[in-house]
Parts: C-alpha cells; structure tokens; sequence
C-alpha cells in the first residue's frame, strides 16, 4: 500500500503494519531503495541511500510515520548508493558485517576526496548534459541531470559516516513488537551482503542481491556463483515480500528469476555473441546485461559517481 510522503527521492510502501520500503525514484538522490521496521522501542533503518537529502527525508518519513525515534541503521553492503547517508544517524547505533565496514574504510575516503576536489567538473558536466538536451532534445538524458545534481549538492557536506558496530554471521535485533534477523551468507553482489528477514511476516530486505524487474550491477569482487548460492539458501526461508535493492517490490519468485539470471549469464560467458532472452527484454537499462557479460571476463571498476 503507497502511503502518502512527499519527497524528490523515493515512493514510500507500507508493507504490513510497521514494515516499510523506501524504493528510489529515477532522477532523485536516493539511487537505492531502503526501507524501516517498527520494532516497538525503535526503528530500525535498512540502507541509508546516496545523498544526505535522501536520508534525511527517509528518517523524516521513519519518525513521523511510527512515532518512533530511529535508534539504529544497518548497511546492507559498502556500495555508496547504501551507505553515503549515514550521517543523517550518526546519532544512532550503525551496524554491517566486519567485511563491509573495511570495505567501507579502505574505499570511500579517497573516491570522497576526489569528488570533493573536482565538484567544479561536476558542474561543468551536468552544463554540457543540459546542453546536449536543448540542442538535441534528448529528455532521456534529464533523470541523469537531476540525479547529478543532487550528487553535486550531497558533495560539500558529505562526511563518511562509519558503522560503529559490526556482527559476523547473525544477529538478531529484538524489540518489544518483533524481533528482526540480520544476516550475511558471504559475499556475492559485493564483498559481503547483508539481508534483513523479518520472520513472523515473511518479509525481507535483500540490498543487492535481488533486483526486481531490472538488471542487476556487477562489480569487480561480484561472484555470480557465490550469489547464486546464497540466493537459493535464502529461498528455503518463508517469503511473501522482497525488498530488493533495486527495481520494484518482489516477491519469493523474483529471487528464482534472479538465480536464473545468473545461470543464465554463466551459461553463455564464452560464447562470442548474445541476445537478450525475451524473459528479460523488456527490462531498462538493456544495457547493462552486455556489460555483465562483458564483466565476467573482464572485471570492471566501480562507476565514480555512485
């Protein structure tokens, strides 16, 4: 059900009765969902987005809408469009895996620096977009101006936030109304991923590793193997609803379509030319599934502006 927060970022969805995804809009500073669950005596946040101004209209939504303080955040994986919110909660208990945390403290520093050092060719790359726009009326490209706008606005102000507490394996984050299981099984999208499953409710937040309706990023520490197998552990749980990273709200047959993605990508790896299964076709962002490909045999860098 949509509930009703006016914001440039993201669509608020309550899910059942104190269980909420945040999932981005195109164009606005978020880039990644995220959502929040009412525990009784607090709010848990999962992901915290790309800017500032998107987390802060998340913890707005959070607080006003259970009328409950956000006492803690979870960082789903170390990749910017889930972390670089943080400091909107610096007043809360963050918590990821060990991995992600050294991830996060080995990576972002010096990406932020360079960012930070080079906001004036930030502009002068949104002016030439802008151009190209009233000279060749290519509107596609305004979702991509408005996006780097708000990173251009997040950049003066961007302070990492780090964790300041990490689990291992499991933990379980225990309330007065439910309790909630934070989990990695390893890495697969990313170095580690961390899901949020909530189990009376059958509801769980995957970050990364499910993208509904859309084709999912790969990275150079991305193991498609690795993911596949995660994903088919996380199909033995009970699933009504995803949250997945990107794309639309899902259900437990999306996480099948994404373990079949991958299969699908590894089967044809060494084949010289592809096209684009009709399952998947109508999917945006075609794009991106030649450059999975492309990935598996060379591993590309993160995209600076992420």
């Amino acid at each position: 059900m949509n509930v009703e927060y006016k914001n440039n970022h993201f669509t608020l969805h309550q899910i059942k009765d104190g269980i909420y995804a945040a999932l981005s809009k195109p164009g606005g500073g978020a880039v990644a969902n995220a959502g929040f669950v009412d525990l009784g005596d607090g709010v848990v946040v999962f992901d915290t987005f790309n800017t500032q101004q998107a987390s802060k209209a998340l913890r707005d939504a959070a607080e006003k809408i259970t009328n409950q303080r956000v006492t803690c955040v979870v960082n789903s994986h170390y990749h910017g469009d889930h972390i670089r919110g943080n400091q909107t909660f610096k007043d809360t208990t963050i918590i990821s895996s060990g991995v992600t945390l050294e991830k996060m403290i080995e990576i972002h520093p010096p990406r932020i620096e360079k960012q930070k050092a080079d906001i004036e060719g930030l502009a002068q790359y949104i002016e030439s977009l802008e151009k190209r726009i009233d000279e060749s009326g290519e509107f596609t490209l305004q979702e991509q101006v408005n996006f780097l706008y708000e990173v251009k606005r997040s950049l003066p102000d961007l302070e990492l936030t780090l964790p300041n507490e990490t689990f291992k394996e499991e933990k379980t984050l225990q309330g007065t109304k439910r309790s909630a299981r934070l989990f990695t099984l390893g890495g697969g999208h990313s170095f580690c991923d961390t899901m949020l499953y909530l189990p009376e409710e059958k509801v769980i937040f995957t970050g990364d590793l499910v993208f509904v309706q859309c084709h999912p990023t790969f990275f150079d520490e991305t193991d498609p193997r690795k993911w596949m197998d995660i994903l088919q552990k996380v199909m033995e749980l009970e699933i009504e609803t995803v949250i997945p990273g990107h794309g639309d709200l899902g259900t437990k047959g999306d996480i099948d379509t994404m373990i079949h993605y991958l299969s699908h990508l590894l089967s044809i790896q060494h084949q010289g030319s592809a096209e684009i299964p009709p399952l998947y076709k109508n999917w945006p962002s075609s794009e991106v599934y030649f450059q999975n490909l492309k990935s598996l045999k060379n591993k590309k860098g993160v995209p600076l502006y992420d």
